[in-house]
């Protein structure tokens, strides 16, 4: 076989097996993670760094969420820092009869949803029960748990959510609140400890 075949036929059985591995994992309808997410918040706190970055942890966190979609990231100026996000949902973000009403999406750090027709649930529902989250491992077994993590799994993370400073002058600021949207919405957690639930 002429080498070309060969190296054709590798990438090809590793993209197929890669698409198994990591394909959506389906759930029948009913809300899968009906908690909202846990958050108490820190009057003062000691920013420690993590690599090239100082963080400030703004307040604890924690949530039980479906993961509606997920994006690594390699190259952006915050991937050596934060290389995943999840867009997650919970109550009714967390229910299939919702989500497959609903066209979601990431792209540039954001998280999309859409629809056609009628809306399937008010957007304020929406917006309340789901966020992108931006997600820092606090060590390898934590970055092992988010890689594993397929859409549709029920993932608990556990941490702080952060303010990020970089050594080269860019700054991110966490949201605090579940009823935001747009730019500025997104969680930045500091993910201590992390399992996927389903």
């Amino acid at each position: 076989m002429r080498p070309l075949v060969v190296a054709l036929v590798l990438v090809s059985g590793w993209g197929a097996y890669h698409g198994y591995v990591h394909r959506d994992r389906h759930h029948p309808p009913g809300q899968i993670a009906p908690d909202e997410p846990r958050q108490r918040n820190i009057a003062t706190s000691t920013p420690f760094r993590v690599g090239d970055f100082m963080l400030t942890p703004r307040a604890e966190f924690s949530a039980e969420a479906r993961v509606l979609a997920k994006e690594n990231y390699y190259v952006d100026a915050g991937a050596k820092l934060i290389p995943v996000d999840f867009a997650m949902g919970w109550g009714p973000m967390s229910d299939s009869a919702l989500i497959e009403r609903l066209r979601i999406s990431q792209s540039g750090r954001f998280y999309f949803w859409g629809y056609s027709g009628e809306a399937p649930a008010p957007h304020e529902d929406i917006i309340r029960s789901s966020a992108n989250m931006h997600l820092i491992p606090a060590d390898p077994a934590v970055k092992q748990v988010l890689s594993a993590a397929r859409v549709g799994d029920v993932v608990a993370i556990e941490g702080d959510l952060v303010d990020a400073k970089s050594d080269g002058g860019w700054f991110l600021k966490t949201s605090l609140t579940r009823d935001d949207s747009g730019a500025g919405a997104c969680e930045i957690v500091y993910v201590r400890r992390a399992s996927i639930r389903k």
